[in-house]
């Protein structure tokens, strides 16, 4: 079981996926986390990650390569990528980077795939406290169908815990505070969380005597496997990958709606990553409703999201208390991301709110509320395509109070009712303060 005094709160941090795909390198991590600690880390976020594929010399875009070359130490472990990383020269691993982000106040954190690599079994190479070796534990028939690096674990072959027990010690010397584990919450080849392996990394977390926020991708991860979740993970995706197309900000709605009483201190669903601000920069990735790039092409670009997207995004993320993962390039933020980034209302949003759920729907004007103390958030969300009124009932509100316009600052109500001007696809956020 996990410890249930990791991550109280909504982690907040950067990602490094949605502006660097599989390639990231050291210069920018270090970049985007010295940014975070010069304007963002009075305002919560704090965690800087790595995403996949820091491992593969070869990376050059989004795109995976198969069957590619990973870097690789003696006991069947995956070592940073030295023409990526080169602070991870003589077997240091991402060692310096940690000391560095922990020494800006913030917290480190790397993605990993489930299981072992397939280099590691072919080669039939060693594991660290065990006489077994790579292909003793390997289940060669668990794959993961979007990437060849891994097979999964035989989680009954003598070794298995070992392993994962060796690859969270390394973590662990590394100073890592975070991992997002992937294909693990929802299985696209075989239905399903991959619970078995769930509970080993969770043991090996446990095992490494460091505390680790533990989060699991893909999603959708099954409802059904809620408990099991709580039990065993901090966070856990609840759809797959999410990116910036108005389709998939209207669909977390219904998601948002059923997990809600599913949240909690240390146990997060997930509504994955906020793409915004400068994202794509080495992507050749595209969307299932758009024809593929001509080669060598990419999608760098500015977020598509409108600006009143992007604040019904951040007002559903924080209101719901999803992890706030950024995912663009920090330093090219303009006024506007940061101003969402910083604006205090929204970020204390996550810390503060005790309970929260869809309190209405009808079509798609869709209202939430939250309670935080003596006060309560109300978000009226315009999920259609017109531009509309929105109103609140004076009996959803005290007989004396102050409100907040989230977005507009300090505003008084007289009339004691809220009744607002919310444009298509956008939001109204109130934060009510009792007065009686």
């Amino acid at each position: 079981m996990k410890n249930i005094n990791i991550a109280l709160t909504p982690p907040m941090g950067w990602n490094s996926w949605d502006c660097y795909g599989a390639t990231v390198r050291e210069d920018e991590v270090l970049g985007n986390a010295e940014y975070m600690a010069k304007y963002l880390k009075d305002f919560g976020w704090e965690y800087v990650v790595i995403d996949i594929q820091w491992y593969e010399p070869n990376a050059v875009s989004s795109a995976y390569n198969a069957y590619t070359e990973l870097e690789m130490d003696e006991f069947s472990r995956l070592m940073p990528a030295l023409n990526r990383f080169p602070s991870a020269k003589n077997a240091n691993g991402f060692k310096e980077i940690g000391e560095k982000i922990h020494n800006l106040g913030l917290k480190f954190g790397i993605h990993i795939m489930r299981g072992i690599p397939r280099q590691a079994v072919h080669q039939n190479s060693k594991l660290k406290g065990t006489d077994k070796t790579a292909r003793d534990i390997a289940h060669q028939n668990s794959i993961c169908p979007w990437n060849t690096d891994m097979y999964g674990i035989n989680y009954a072959a003598e070794g298995a815990q070992e392993y994962y027990d060796s690859i969270f010690e390394l973590y662990a010397s590394w100073g890592v505070d975070y991992v997002k584990v992937d294909d693990i919450a929802d299985s696209k080849l075989y239905g399903g969380a991959h619970i078995k392996e769930i509970k080993m990394i969770q043991k090996a977390i446990q095992n490494s005597g460091r505390e680790m926020v533990l989060s699991l991708s893909p999603g959708p991860a099954p409802l059904n496997d809620a408990e099991m979740f709580i039990k065993y993970a901090n966070v856990w995706r609840m759809t797959d990958d999410y990116w910036d197309k108005w389709h998939y900000l209207y669909e977390m709605f219904e998601r948002c709606e059923k997990w809600a009483k599913y949240v909690g201190p240390g146990s997060w669903p997930d509504c994955d990553m906020l793409p915004m601000g400068h994202i794509g920069i080495r992507s050749i990735d595209g969307f299932w409703d758009e024809p593929p790039l001509p080669k060598g092409e990419m999608r760098d670009r500015m977020t598509r999201f409108t600006e009143d997207e992007q604040k019904t995004m951040m007002s559903l993320w924080c209101i719901f208390r999803s992890p706030l993962m950024f995912g663009g390039e920090l330093r090219d933020n303009d006024e506007f991301t940061l101003s969402l980034l910083t604006n205090r209302y929204l970020m204390e949003m996550p810390k503060s709110i005790t309970n929260s759920y869809q309190l209405s729907r009808v079509d798609d004007l869709i209202v939430w509320k939250a309670e935080a103390g003596s006060s309560t958030y109300y978000a009226l969300f315009n999920a259609s395509d017109k531009d509309t009124w929105m109103q609140l009932k004076n009996e959803l509100l005290p007989v004396k109070y102050s409100l907040i316009n989230v977005f507009n600052n300090n505003s008084k109500n007289e009339n004691h009712y809220i009744n607002c001007f919310v444009p298509r696809h956008g939001v109204a956020l109130f934060k009510v303060e009792n007065l009686d």
